[in-house]
């Protein structure tokens, strides 16, 4: 068997076996010289896709590629996973919740590209917090805890963290069943036994209308059933920003105060369902509305917010330390935008995406590092009716010259209508 060969398959719109996939990455990992060669067969996928089982088997070569962690738990182990956004802090309130429930919730989360936000990058915001857990400790701690987070290991799906690096720099990244395979060989891999995905849809995001959102949403639910894990997922609206912080403190912040059961309805909506979606998949709850009606009893009596400090402790972060921290820790350099004229107000989560990035919320290239205090603080959400003048959002920059080009991006974000325009939180449901 030949890598080109399996090239030429792909090239010519014929499908690959599971044997030759395996062979594919199976001689990757042996010999990184062939990657301009793997580089290829991506090009070929992308551009005539991936069927169902190619996804699947592709799925099966990366996770087999490396560790998969076997999790003993009497609880039911469900993940939840998004497809990222701007804003978008969900995870980290979601998982001590769903613990509180009675999940246990093996987490394996990534760092922020482009416009969409890391959960990593959010977590180290933390002092001291660990995100590289050992395999060991990622274990022990969901024993303990019921839930833990952790950045991808050296040894779960290598070859995923392989091929990802090839995607990034070759135009291969928005496809549906490389994304798919990606996503469900680490999942399965961190030992989760029932899967959540939370699909992000709009400016703010990389699937920008709802047919491609609905694509990618069942190509995940179909794959992660083929290979045995219930699933179910939520396509969201990501066209303007989450909740009303964004940036990698903040939107810890933010996190700590839907905890106490006063977040923005948005994130307090969303952290809701989902924790309602994943007590469903546990076995938990036999309807989303008696999984609701928990969730709400596990935020109004303080359980969850005590679990969210319990892991920080576990995982090495300063607790107390953290509460001195919130609604003090802001960067040194602030901007007000104000509105240029009144009406209904409509925010577009990309252009402050692309507005964040430049503050040094998100990253462009993978090496690059964040600010962990700059970011935005808005007053409005879509559809609030302003007058001529009013604050509309801050801006907090490390670095002056960072913050002018990011406040000509934001600038551009804010649009006024006559017409009140209400937007749906949830598009869909796909089980």
């Amino acid at each position: 068997m030949r890598v080109v060969d399996i090239i030429a398959k792909k090239r010519d719109k014929q499908t690959n076996t599971e044997e030759e996939i395996n062979f594919l990455i199976q001689s990757y990992l042996a010999d990184e010289s062939i990657k301009y060669q793997v580089a290829a067969w991506l090009m070929a996928a992308f551009l005539n896709g991936l069927t169902t089982n190619e996804t699947a088997y592709l799925t099966k070569a990366m996770l087999n590629s490396g560790d998969i962690l076997t999790i003993n738990s009497s609880k039911p182990l469900v993940d939840k996973h998004s497809s990222g956004g701007v804003g978008d802090k969900i995870s980290i309130p979601l998982a001590p919740l769903a613990a509180s429930m009675g999940l246990a919730v093996p987490m394996m989360s990534g760092r922020a590209l482009g416009i969409t936000g890391g959960t990593v990058d959010k977590l180290e915001a933390i002092t001291g917090y660990r995100t590289n857990l050992t395999n060991t400790e990622f274990l022990a701690i969901i024993k303990e805890s019921g839930y833990a987070m952790t950045s991808q290991t050296a040894t779960i799906a290598p070859a995923d963290k392989l091929i990802y690096g090839l995607r990034d720099v070759t135009a291969t990244v928005e496809n549906t069943g490389l994304i798919t395979a990606s996503i469900l060989s680490k999942k399965i891999a961190e030992g989760a036994q029932a899967l959540l995905f939370d699909v992000k849809c709009g400016s703010g995001a990389f699937m920008k209308n709802i047919e491609q959102a609905t694509n990618l949403a069942n190509s995940l639910v179909q794959a992660a059933k083929a290979m045995g894990r219930p699933a179910m997922a939520l396509i969201t609206n990501m066209n303007q920003p989450l909740g009303l912080m964004t940036g990698n403190f903040l939107e810890i912040e933010e996190s700590i105060v839907t905890l106490q059961g006063k977040g923005p309805a948005d994130i307090t909506a969303l952290v809701v369902k989902q924790a309602a979606a994943m007590a469903v998949l546990g076995g938990l709850a036999k309807e989303p509305e008696a999984g609701e009606e928990l969730a709400q009893q596990k935020l109004a009596g303080g359980e969850a917010l005590e679990y969210f400090y319990n892991n920080i402790k576990l995982q090495g972060g300063d607790v107390a330390k953290l509460k001195a921290d919130v609604g003090t820790r802001r960067a040194v350099y602030s901007y007000n935008i104000t509105a240029r004229e009144a009406g209904y107000l409509k925010i577009d989560a990309g252009l402050i995406g692309q507005s964040g990035v430049v503050l040094g919320v998100g990253r462009n290239k993978t090496e690059d590092t964040v600010d962990s205090e700059a970011g935005f603080i808005f007053n409005y959400k879509n559809g609030a009716k302003v007058n001529k003048g009013q604050q509309l959002v801050t801006l907090y920059a490390s670095d002056e010259a960072k913050l002018a080009a990011s406040v000509q991006l934001a600038e551009q974000a804010f649009s006024f209508s006559n017409e009140y325009t209400a937007d749906e939180l949830i598009y869909k449901v796909i089980s």
